[in-house]
């Protein structure tokens, strides 16, 4: 173990098995290393292992095999056929953020494609979180027989018995942690649900809806009718399971391989607009393969944008639109992104000289007036990487707060939420993010349940930041073939990082800030030298000579056209 000065971080190296990793790398054609990164992500067999560098649509498990069926399945796919059939309005409601929207979209294009009444609405955030009565009464106003929420709805009991007050059936889409008791949709499909049998439940809601949509084709098309080819809709499934942080592993990482390859084909008016205010795109074509990683950080804060701002709409219309519109609702999307950059740095200050008075020992729970909702889940995440445990960020609107939370690894939230949820208005999400609404008055006794029910969970990892390193390398390991050969384990994102090596007694060859607080760097180790780029590193410059250990990300940098490999540095420490 190696720990940096500074603060508490810790770098520590997965076990290495050179001769298990020996009869891997020659089964599959493969180095060791490469090999041994498999095994780290718990990928051991040699057919199990082909899979996962190759992953084929092919491989996906069918919801409605009887082996597995998933819960709601197939009476949601022959609602959906019917109401295709008797000609009848078919809504759709979709959260506010990237997952919900694409969800949204995804269906909202499907339909209309075969020929349905389709009415797609976004979430407004100052209406709350999920499908509420109000919702349920617009849907109903505007004709909908039938009603299908996305991201949402399975927790909101309340807006699902209006519509069928109204008489609209509801089918759900979401992924959300399931309570206890049945919500009153017509159709739950949801892998949380106790009754779902389907093996995988870390499937974003846009993946459920990818199932839906190509389920309904197969029924449409048996009585001889056209219908688009699902596979033209990956590229929505790969921008909101990648923007969710869902564990991109089994299903999911098969569902954004082929999702990354048609967001590349650039088909889709609304993507392709984003790209290009994202810098992305230029003369027709993308500057170099889209990436999980320019999904998470350019195309996810872009979508989420409007939503954050108080009304996804705009996000939702861009992902229908056509190239009439596109260009001008993809930069109307990037205007408000700036403003929100500006809103989420204000309340990122409020928020951190608050955290510095009232965190529990366990966790930090912060509130504040007229903080825009929308960023508050940003900055909790952000809290979470200061002080590396969960904290909640809830923004007052007079009596009533709406707040965000989000965790470290280890922690389950919502078990966390629940064990309070007497002092909760509601809640909802998942292990590693929620959302909940509160009384003004509950927030003292709620600051202490929750950081109560962290530390019944086990917290002696909180306050640290722990890096664990695939394997430690050698300078010459490093070459153009073998960091090729890594990417094969792309994509990457939760529970399937990139690969994180370690190097030791490594010589600063030379040093250079670049922008304001990145760090450029050389490492030499023998007759060996690497380039590398510390971003965030610029007040933590070792000096020229000076002895270090590595842990970093090796890539193959395009910039402006040139190949050139480089160390993406996470972490430096002191050595001799």
């Amino acid at each position: 173990m190696l720990a940096s000065a500074g603060d508490r971080t810790t770098w520590q190296t997965q076990p290495c098995d050179p001769a298990r990793a020996q009869e891997l790398a020659e089964a599959l054609g493969i180095g060791p290393l490469t090999a041994q990164l498999l095994i780290n992500r718990r990928v051991v067999a040699p057919e199990e292992a082909r899979r996962f560098l190759e992953p084929r649509l092919s491989d996906l498990r069918p919801p409605a095999d009887p082996r597995w069926p998933m819960a709601g399945f197939d009476r949601a796919v022959e609602r959906i056929a019917a109401a295709l059939g008797r000609g009848e309005t078919i809504g759709i409601f979709g959260d506010y953020d990237v997952d919900g929207v694409t969800t949204a979209a995804l269906l909202g294009h499907f339909l209309r494609e075969v020929g349905g009444k389709v009415v797609v609405r976004a979430a407004r955030r100052d209406a709350g979180y999920g499908f509420g009565p109000e919702s349920a009464e617009e849907f109903a106003a505007a004709g909908c027989a039938l009603v299908i929420t996305c991201d949402c709805g399975t927790s909101d009991h309340e807006g699902l018995g209006r519509a069928r007050e109204l008489g609209s059936d509801t089918i759900v889409v979401d992924h959300h942690q399931a309570p206890e008791g049945d919500p009153g949709a017509y159709a739950l499909i949801n892998p949380h649900q106790p009754a779902c049998c389907f093996p995988f439940k870390g499937m974003a809601s846009v993946g459920v809806g990818f199932y839906l949509a190509a389920a309904v084709r197969t029924r449409w098309c048996a009585n001889g009718r056209d219908a688009p080819d699902p596979r033209g809709l990956l590229d929505l499934v790969a921008v909101g399971t990648v923007a969710d942080l869902v564990p991109l592993t089994e299903e999911n990482r098969i569902l954004v391989a082929a999702g990354l390859r048609e967001l590349e084909r650039g088909r889709r008016p609304g993507l392709r607009a984003l790209a290009e205010v994202a810098g992305l795109w230029s003369g027709g074509r993308y500057l170099r393969p889209p990436t999980t990683v320019d999904i998470g950080f350019k195309f996810g804060p872009l979508l989420n944008a409007p939503g954050r701002l108080g009304d996804a709409q705009q996000a939702l219309d861009l992902l229908l639109a056509g190239e009439a519109t596109a260009s001008a609702q993809a930069q109307r999307c990037g205007e408000l992104n700036v403003r929100r950059r500006e809103l989420q740095e204000q309340v990122a200050v409020a928020a951190f000289a608050q955290a510095e008075t009232v965190s529990g020992s366990h966790s930090t729970v912060v509130a504040g007036e007229g903080w825009p909702a929308g960023v508050v889940g940003i900055v909790a995440a952000k809290l979470v990487e200061r002080f590396h445990r969960p904290s909640l960020v809830i923004a007052w609107d007079g009596a009533v707060g709406r707040g965000s939370a989000r965790t470290p690894p280890g922690i389950d939230l919502h078990r966390a939420l629940t064990v309070c949820r007497s002092h909760l208005v509601r809640f909802g999400g998942h292990a590693m993010a929620a959302g909940i609404t509160i009384d003004r008055e509950a927030i003292e006794p709620f600051r202490r349940a929750f950081d109560d029910a962290v530390e019944q969970q086990g917290s002696e990892a909180l306050g640290q930041r722990s890096l664990l390193v695939d394997a430690e390398v050698q300078l010459e390991q490093l070459t153009e073939r073998q960091v090729e050969e890594l990417h094969r384990l792309a994509p990457f994102g939760n529970g399937n990082p990139e690969p994180l090596l370690g190097a030791r007694g490594l010589a600063v060859a030379e040093t250079r800030v670049v922008g304001q607080h990145h760090l450029q760097l050389s490492f030499y180790s023998g007759s060996e030298r690497r380039n590398g780029i510390a971003f965030g590193f610029a007040d933590r410059n070792p000096g020229v000579g000076a002895r270090v250990g590595a842990a970093f990300v090796p890539e193959i940098d395009l910039f402006r056209g040139t190949r050139r490999l480089r160390l993406r540095v996470r972490e430096l420490v002191a050595e001799g």
